[in-house]
């Protein structure tokens, strides 16, 4: 590692630690020739996830726009962000078996864990991501939302 302050390349590790549930290293580091201490962090590079859009363009995977959808849509919601953070990773983690994935899977994907942390976050969420135009569109996702079979009893 180059020294952030005097660009040497003689340090030592001082500390190592698990970070991100063990999916990366935080390494304290102490420079040989200033003497400063700075932090780096080591993870495993990973291929790129890509996203094909409903117009056939493609873009890579960005967290930052499942997070702020995720958001818009839980906004006044008693939903953490710690919460979202784990909807955000676990959609991640979902997808990254694939090197491509459409933005439909995403979609799909969100909604999935939503209906589990909230439900108007999920009905919000669906409204834009579905394009509802009309209150019978609600009126179909909250039945759909709502809707419990009840197991069926062996005879």
């Amino acid at each position: 590692m180059r020294c952030p302050w005097c660009a040497s390349v003689d340090d030592r590790v001082v500390d190592s630690r698990l970070a991100e549930d063990g999916a990366v290293i935080r390494r304290r580091r102490e420079c040989g020739a200033c003497g400063r201490r700075y932090t780096t962090y080591e993870r495993i590079e990973q291929t790129p996830l890509w996203v094909r859009k409903r117009d056939g363009g493609r873009e890579p995977f960005d967290r930052a726009k499942v997070k702020a959808g995720v958001l818009a849509a839980a906004k006044n919601r008693p939903v953490t962000a710690e919460a979202v953070a784990g909807l955000v990773s676990s959609v991640e983690e979902a997808l990254r078996g694939q090197a491509e994935v459409t933005s439909q899977e995403v979609g799909l994907a969100v909604l999935e864990r939503l209906r589990d942390l909230d439900e108007v976050a999920y009905l919000r969420f669906a409204s834009v991501y579905k394009g509802f135009e009309h209150v019978g569109d609600f009126t179909r996702e909250v039945g759909l939302l709502t809707k419990t079979t009840e197991p069926k009893r062996r005879s």
